[in-house]
């Protein structure tokens, strides 16, 4: 894949894919604990009779990251900080994929949650809009429940 260089959808094709089981998954949500097994795995959590995640957060690789995640804004405002939460993240949870373009929803580590609880995102309202052309590798972390989803 010739990064930034190809316009066709062929070339987005597997990520465009994937991505598209993923938003149809988190949008008919129904399943339990986490357990990671593949990225387009037709269900959330471990199971189809469990109930409780509703999202599959994701990082991604573009193709002259060097290996790097990926990672974006956790604020739509630049000026805003909170000492105890972090500027930046490489998480994100599909919300919208038309062709080679899908929007992304950054999430942030929630902080001070126990380890056990199936909750480790918080939802921002942190958008971007990415050509899939550039994402050479996609990395699904496990499934899991975000509210104000």
């Amino acid at each position: 894949m010739n990064c930034g260089n190809n316009n066709d959808n062929e070339s987005c094709r597997c990520i465009a894919e994937i991505l598209t089981v993923i938003n149809v998954l988190q949008q008919n949500a129904n399943c339990g604990d986490s357990c990671l097994e593949t990225c387009d795995r037709g269900f959330l959590g471990c199971n189809t009779n469990s109930l409780g995640c509703n999202t599959r957060p994701v990082m991604l690789y573009t193709c002259c990251g060097n290996g790097t995640p990926w990672s974006m804004p956790t604020t739509r405002d630049d000026s805003v900080s909170d000492d105890d939460k972090p500027t930046t993240s490489s998480v994100f949870r599909v919300e919208k994929i038309d062709g080679c373009c899908c929007t992304f929803r950054v999430l942030r580590r929630e902080t001070g949650v126990a380890n056990d609880s199936k909750t480790t995102y918080e939802a921002t309202n942190s958008f971007f809009t990415m050509n899939l052309n550039c994402v050479c590798a996609l990395r699904c972390l496990p499934d899991t429940y975000i509210e104000c989803i």
